[in-house]
């Protein structure tokens, strides 16, 4: 059984995506960012908002029944290099003692200009 799990997003309907998604015991997230109410929080703040995406993302994973300590990969895609470590920095804040793989990608934009984070997370909830 597969389901799926909206945060009302402005994104999800018009493209096509639910926010989360169980699937035998994998819950996992679309790619998150810091849009909230359909602006972008924390403009020119790449940790700031890094730490906003993944709030958004485990609220879904929590809607679908996984919490943090069931986290066990983490993607960041990150738009300036030089915002690496503020994002790996929120990273750390939040998933300091689960430690799950994680990749941090840089990429050449988002899907808005003021976008400099999007992240993706995955939880094994057995």
């Amino acid at each position: 059984m597969i389901e799926r799990y909206s945060s009302g997003g402005p994104y999800e309907g018009t493209i096509g995506y639910s926010r989360a998604i169980v699937a035998g015991g994998w819950a996992i997230t679309a790619g998150c960012t810091s849009t909230v109410d359909g602006a972008v929080a924390h403009v020119g703040d790449a940790g700031a908002q890094a730490a906003e995406a993944f709030r958004i993302a485990l609220d879904a994973l929590a809607k679908a029944g996984a919490s943090v300590d069931q986290v066990v990969r983490t993607r960041m895609y990150v738009v300036n290099a030089a915002d690496a470590d503020a994002v790996g920095a929120a990273h750390g804040q939040i998933f300091s003692a689960v430690r799950p793989a994680a990749t941090l990608v840089l990429v050449a934009g988002l899907i808005h200009p003021d976008l400099l984070v999007e992240v993706e997370v995955e939880a094994y909830i057995g």
